[in-house]
């Protein structure tokens, strides 16, 4: 079955002499992996040289029996240029085309999740608070893909969470005190930490994007997430490391 839709390249690499697998973060399909068959000896073949988090127009044959496609055409759409001048917004847009690879199962259409890719770079290129951005995409994203933490009430006890509260990696949300004092471990957050998370969770990104978040708020924030998606993933994502 032929089929065309749209596309962010998550990574790519060289195959055999000639070609390139690249696997999409696609509109309609989901995530997809596709060879490209001869563009590395004539580049001209394709209208694109699927950059990192491009947006491409992508035509596929869709094979039955392969998790591979054979991709006929690929032309550029977006190559978001005002972002790969500098080290720390590539660096936050190589994060978030790792953790969709990661968390997006294969072929499966999440068009909530495509959205925020494209309103995650588009913002990229022109904000000052990078660290503000990424926090903000996690927080969505792990919602979208299901891995949401349980902040509501306490994740154990399902009691409302009035005053200290504190988080549990391997639980997946808050506890009371009560029940982190019953010897659960579990991280101190602050109750203005976890309204900021509800807060992102139920806006949509510009009117997330709006909220002020105060220096002790994103410290946590930073931490609480990534031991979040650490824990949950089961392993570190390569591009962490160079985030600030």
């Amino acid at each position: 079955m032929i089929v065309k839709t749209e596309g962010i390249v998550l990574k790519s690499f060289d195959f055999r002499e000639t070609s390139r697998i690249a696997t999409f973060f696609t509109r309609d399909f989901g995530k997809v992996k596709g060879v490209l068959k001869g563009i590395r000896r004539d580049p001209k073949k394709f209208g694109s040289s699927i950059e990192k988090f491009s947006v491409n127009d992508i035509v596929y044959y869709q094979y039955r029996n392969s998790d591979i496609h054979l991709v006929s055409h690929c032309d550029m759409k977006d190559f978001f240029s005002g972002l790969r001048q500098d080290l720390e917004r590539m660096t936050a847009a190589s994060y978030a085309s790792e953790l969709i690879d990661t968390l997006m199962p294969a072929e499966q259409q999440n068009q909530e999740a495509y959205d925020l890719m494209q309103a995650f770079l588009n913002s990229l290129q022109t904000t000052r608070d990078v660290g503000k951005l990424v926090q903000t995409f996690q927080i969505k994203i792990l919602s979208l893909s299901g891995f949401q933490p349980h902040l509501v009430n306490c994740v154990s006890c399902r009691k409302e969470v009035l005053r200290s509260a504190s988080f549990s990696q391997r639980l997946g949300g808050l506890l009371c005190g009560f029940c982190r004092d019953s010897g659960t471990e579990a991280t101190p957050i602050s109750l203005g930490a976890v309204a900021t998370i509800l807060h992102i969770q139920r806006n949509n990104w510009d009117t997330a994007l709006r909220l002020g978040l105060a220096p002790f708020v994103k410290k946590e924030l930073k931490y609480v997430l990534n031991h979040f998606l650490v824990f949950h993933l089961e392993r570190h994502l390569r591009s962490t490391r160079f985030l600030t």
